[in-house]
């Protein structure tokens, strides 16, 4: 979730006209500086028509000095901070930039001659695109009447290799998808395979809250023996609750999403794989759900750690008293959400479930330890003033 509010200005793409470039943009991560760079471009006498940090994004591009796209591109990674994927968009060139710490990812496709850009590979699957690689962390690439080349590379200011969104293996990401040459799908059930590991239980049915969390209870499932059943329905017509843009609709979001199938739980003890517990929000719910089912005991097992600590990067997940973990301890977790036993896999863990180096993620929504520094409280309507 970038900055900005959720109204019809700040939606995408964002388009910015200059004297020198005419360009169209697309923005997955968030950009920590935003209000300082606002501030240097309307002293530069941009004006602005929405308030969101993937406008300032494209204005910077469209105003930064330079006499070509690499000198351009060159100064505004110099001056962006945070996560950014961009695909941008001019009447002659299509670009894709990803920030040197590559949190958000992006990659590119070959499609009957021309080229794509997708935040993720399965989105080439569905247009009949050939995958061909990510684009790396810091790099800046160029498509245009003579192919792909690579423009621009930059390091990380602090010596890092990459920080790559863990969550993106653990809840965005689509199981289809392969990122950083990972398959989404066997990172999850690799989650499951190490709960089961690290909090077995005896249970009759491990079933997985749908649909992020399927391939993690599908890996429980065959690590413990215990079989898999599908006791939730998902309404399809419901997007993902926790990032709507306020708790009102999160809330009615969650009722409105799952049911259980009380023929399948009915006297059973109960294993629910979940991916994540944010807020607080859907968790209760779905035991309430499966205690009304008729579920004998509900054991709660979920595929990160506890999210202690906000993202500044692209979650919406700003504010440290909006995340349940960073106030109440497991025990009152468990407690709160009605289940009979709770377990939260390890940060090493989910690093081999992964398969990527430790020092290549950014896990700080777990730890609280940034990749480059950030403020530790985050308005997200900040550029609404």
């Amino acid at each position: 979730s970038t900055t900005g509010g959720s109204v019809i200005d700040n939606a995408q793409p964002i388009c910015s006209v200059s004297a020198a470039v005419n360009l169209a943009l697309a923005h997955n991560g968030n950009v920590i500086n935003a209000i300082e760079l606002k501030e240097d471009l309307a002293d530069w006498g941009v004006e602005f028509h929405g308030s969101n940090d993937s406008e300032i994004i494209a204005h910077l591009l469209a105003h930064a000095p330079g006499l070509n796209w690499q000198e351009r591109i060159a100064y505004c990674m110099r001056r962006l901070k945070g996560a950014y994927s961009l695909t941008v968009m001019t009447p002659t060139e299509l670009i894709g930039i990803r920030d040197p710490l590559g949190v958000r990812p992006l990659c590119i496709g070959r499609l009957s001659g021309g080229w794509v850009l997708a935040s993720e590979s399965c989105a080439l699957d569905h247009i009949g695109a050939d995958f061909v690689r990510d684009v790396r962390p810091g790099e800046a690439v160029l498509i245009d009447a003579d192919g792909l080349r690579t423009i621009y590379k930059r390091a990380p200011d602090n010596g890092r290799i990459s920080a790559g969104c863990v969550f993106e293996y653990i809840y965005f990401a689509r199981p289809d998808s392969t990122i950083e040459g990972r398959l989404v799908h066997s990172s999850r059930a690799a989650m499951g395979a190490a709960l089961s590991a690290e909090y077995p239980t005896d249970a009759d049915l491990v079933i997985g809250v749908p649909d992020s969390a399927i391939a993690a209870a599908v890996g429980y499932s065959q690590a413990s023996g215990i079989p898999y059943a599908e006791g939730l329905v998902k309404n399809r017509y419901v997007g993902r609750t926790f990032i709507q843009p306020d708790q009102s609709l999160r809330d009615l979001g969650v009722r409105l999403k799952l049911n259980v199938l009380p023929e399948i739980i009915s006297g059973k003890r109960i294993v629910v794989v979940d991916d994540s517990i944010v807020r607080g929000t859907t968790t209760p719910h779905v035991v309430s759900l499966l205690r009304r089912g008729g579920a004998r005991e509900v054991h709660l097992r979920i595929c990160a750690p506890p999210i202690v600590s906000p993202c500044h990067f692209g979650v919406d997940m700003a504010t440290r008293p909006e995340l349940i973990a960073a106030n109440m301890s497991v025990e009152d977790i468990r407690d709160y959400v009605g289940a009979d036993s709770l377990g939260f896999l390890s940060h090493e863990s989910l690093v081999d479930a992964v398969g990527l180096q430790r020092n290549t993620l950014c896990m700080a929504c777990f730890t609280g330890e940034y990749p480059i520094p950030v403020q530790l409280e985050m308005d997200k309507l900040a550029l609404e003033a």
